[in-house]
């Protein structure tokens, strides 16, 4: 099997599309949208479209074949890569970048918009006669990548499966860490009352997450999250408490895995399970 890897402007987006060579076109379409970390860019996610689509070809060498195909989808995250305009807005407050706050939260804010952008345009420039039909949308990423995903899972209801690998679902909690730490207030100018208002009215932890009703945008949804034992940058204890109180409803799947002797890195092993969680909640469903 070789993959392919297909580059298409959207509306002066660059978007990088991996699939296999030897898919039945018939075979409906899954896409996974797979965002890289914090002052990366797509060239360092290619290794974990080549390594997912790999795993997908090894498990259907051994007999399996799955109801839908899946094709990975990448781009560059605002103000990283092909869309840099200033590189002191993807630095922390130790790189003497006083809005790290409010320019975290607006970039990654920004790349789950985006996604949500992709699912409304990319088809049109995938298959514009109809060629095959996509059925699902899933979302992926690592670190900032990984924040990004926590918040189309939350916001984008047509993403119903996401693996957010060492990334955080509570923007607050990670900052107010990360302040304290810098020894920074948790007030303005630091965390503006206007970046406050879209926090709490967008992020995830400010969602009704533990209902079982209707309200709760994580209802039905599976999520993988992977994150590092040993992670000091996005440490699991900002994540603990969301991540256990989550509530996904019946139909819903929630599978963490808390890497030992792992920082804040996606590992091999982690994409491994990441293929296996996208073939069997995905692909082979």
């Amino acid at each position: 099997m070789s993959i392919q890897k297909q580059s298409i402007p959207v509306s002066g987006l660059t978007v990088h599309v991996y699939s296999q060579s030897d898919i039945d076109p018939a075979t409906p379409v899954a896409i996974l949208v797979f965002l890289h970390g914090r002052l990366g860019s797509v060239e360092n996610v290619e290794w974990v479209a080549h390594s997912t689509l790999q795993g997908v070809q090894e498990r259907r060498k051994d007999g399996a074949q799955p109801a839908q195909d899946l094709l990975i989808v990448t781009f560059d995250q605002r103000n990283h890569g092909s869309r840099l305009v200033t590189e002191l807005a993807n630095e922390d407050w130790a790189k003497k970048n006083d809005r790290h706050a409010i320019d975290m939260y607006a970039i990654y804010d920004g790349t789950s918009r985006d996604v949500s952008y992709l699912i409304d345009f990319l088809p049109a420039y995938l298959f514009p006669s109809g060629e095959r039909q996509i059925t699902q949308w899933l979302v992926g990423g690592i670190s900032l990548g990984g924040h990004a995903s926590w918040l189309t899972l939350r916001t984008e209801p047509r993403v119903k499966l996401g693996i957010p690998i060492i990334g955080c679902p509570d923007y607050l909690a990670l900052m107010t860490d990360r302040a304290i730490k810098n020894g920074l207030t948790t007030g303005a100018p630091h965390f503006p009352d206007a970046l406050l208002a879209v926090i709490k009215k967008d992020d995830p932890a400010s969602a009704p997450y533990t209902s079982k009703e209707a309200d709760n945008p994580f209802l039905g949804k599976k999520i993988l999250v992977l994150s590092g034992a040993d992670d000091k940058l996005v440490p699991w204890a900002a994540s603990e408490k969301f991540v256990e109180s989550l509530e996904l409803g019946e139909s819903g799947v929630k599978k963490v895995v808390l890497a030992p002797g792992v920082g804040h890195e996606c590992t091999p092993d982690m994409v491994k399970e990441m293929t296996k969680f996208i073939w069997e909640e995905a692909l082979a469903a």
